[in-house]
């Protein structure tokens, strides 16, 4: 169960992203630093209890035009090691103490959970509520049986970041820059994840959030 503590947190989420996010290369940069607003977002629980996932929608108005993200964050207790290229920073909690957030990409505990997810093995949580479903986060599954994660290459791209390496040629696709769309997968893809986001002028927009791929397009 993803338990959400009312407290403080020093610096905040948006804080570190704030310096983080320009440092990536899906960035896409305006003027001076990134004035961020959350968007949306979903969390998954860890059945050990031990790392916390969260999937944040943030939305850049520091360009022309406005640019949302999605960031899957992992937050842990102790430094992962061999992930300090993937550490985002870190934050004194004031209920857990000081918890070191990662590029979730990497963490191994987030890409399990994500499959599990896709797979139908796990629901997606509210970000901000306890105990509470997420019921407008969609997934599909058109594969044989559970994917092994075990994702020993991450690339980022312009747009998205690329999870490769697993048994079996499986990889796993996360859009950095979301788009409104229908948000079904790509042709041959065995799995995808949908979500929303808050536009600026206070509507919705739905559109992918990931995509796993087997060598058998399964």
């Amino acid at each position: 169960m993803a338990v959400i503590h009312r407290t403080t947190l020093t610096p905040t989420k948006d804080e570190l992203l704030t310096s983080w996010l320009p440092s990536r290369p899906w960035y896409r940069p305006g003027t001076g630093a990134p004035r961020l607003s959350r968007a949306g977002g979903f969390r998954l629980d860890d059945p050990a209890g031990e790392v916390g996932i969260e999937f944040m929608v943030v939305t850049d108005t520091a360009g022309p035009e406005p640019v949302t993200y999605l960031v899957p964050l992992a937050y842990r207790g102790a430094p992962l090691e061999g992930a300090e290229d993937a550490l985002v920073g870190t934050m004194d909690h004031g209920v857990l103490g000081e918890r070191w957030a990662y590029d979730g990409c990497h963490d191994p505990v987030l890409t399990t959970e994500l499959l599990a997810l896709i797979e139908g093995r796990s629901q997606a949580q509210a970000q901000s509520v306890s105990d509470t479903p997420d019921h407008d986060i969609a997934r599909s599954f058109a594969g044989r049986g559970p994917v092994a994660a075990a994702f020993t290459s991450v690339t980022d791209g312009a747009e998205s970041t690329e999870l490769t390496g697993a048994p079996h040629g499986a990889a796993l696709r996360l859009q950095r820059i979301l788009c409104p769309g229908p948000g079904t997968p790509p042709e041959g893809a065995a799995g995808h994840v949908e979500g929303w986001w808050q536009l600026q002028d206070g509507t919705r927009a739905r559109g992918l959030f990931a995509t796993l791929r087997t060598a058998s397009g399964e």
